[in-house]
């Protein structure tokens, strides 16, 4: 399945992408929750397995896939390539950081670039939604409490990122984490370990790798974050970037407003972005 949010921003509602036309949850269940923590916990996706209903051709916005997430949690340099381009070290345990929820933004919404920061840089990752509430959870059971998959672009500013010390500020501009187009379930994905990955700036490739590339598998990095933190539904874990990043390139090459940064990983979708 491929749920959306679809609707002007603030005011979406669920739906479904069915043969690329859209199934209005709310028309057949009424009292249907918003995608995000009670959808997964009163188990939706479950009750619309196997559903039939054709959808309608609708001209209408795209919002993120998810409502208010509860936490955004991002891996830094868990692909070699990319951590030898910034010239640093592979890490030997996940290097964590979080986004905000001001952060979160539709798949093709403009990204305002932020006044107090230069620099803004693309990043595409593939995303993961946990589907179920969980602590330490075993290698062996990790991909039972994810609901799905993502696109996702951990734009930076680095400026910020990397001039005070420490990386909030710069991950957690405005609009920050565009993602979607759609959460995408594990049935319809396949092997996740083992997906291209682009980033375009305008059309030009700018980033292209494969999930199989990391450091840290998607098993590790669920045992790992949710050692001593209780992963919620909904919550985001966002597996880190290939090489290609705009300010690790000889010259640095950073965005500039009106710039279109075209994210997309395959089996799951694209994302598609204007600087302003």
């Amino acid at each position: 399945m491929r749920f959306i949010r679809f609707g002007e921003k603030g005011k979406e509602k669920p739906g479904l992408l069915q043969d690329a036309k859209i199934v209005d949850l709310r028309k057949i269940y009424p009292d249907i929750p918003d995608i995000g923590e009670i959808f997964f916990r009163e188990g939706w996706p479950e009750k619309l397995a196997g559903i039939e209903e054709e959808g309608e051709n609708m001209e209408v916005r795209l919002g993120p896939p998810l409502a208010r997430p509860s936490k955004i949690i991002c891996l830094g340099k868990n692909y070699a390539e990319h951590a030898k381009e910034g010239g640093f070290d592979a890490p030997e345990k996940p290097l964590l950081f979080c986004k905000t929820m001001n952060t979160v933004n539709g798949p093709y919404d403009d990204v305002p670039m932020p006044e107090s920061s230069g620099k803004t840089d693309w990043e595409v990752e593939l995303a993961l939604v946990i589907g179920k509430e969980g602590k330490r959870i075993p290698r062996s059971r990790a991909f039972d409490f994810i609901a799905g998959y993502m696109v996702m672009n951990d734009v930076s500013g680095r400026e910020a990122q990397f001039g005070d010390g420490q990386w909030f500020r710069g991950k957690s501009f405005d609009g920050f984490a565009p993602m979607g187009h759609a959460l995408v379930t594990a049935d319809e994905v396949g092997d996740v370990q083992n997906l291209r990955l682009e980033a375009l700036v305008d059309g030009k490739i700018m980033q292209d790798g494969n999930t199989k590339d990391m450091i840290f598998d998607i098993p590790y990095i669920l045992e790992y974050v949710s050692r001593e933190m209780t992963l919620w539904p909904g919550d985001i874990i966002s597996t880190g970037t290939p090489s290609g990043v705009g300010i690790f390139r000889d010259p640095p090459m950073t965005l500039k407003a009106g710039n279109v940064v075209e994210c997309r990983i395959e089996k799951i979708g694209a994302i598609r972005n204007r600087f302003v």
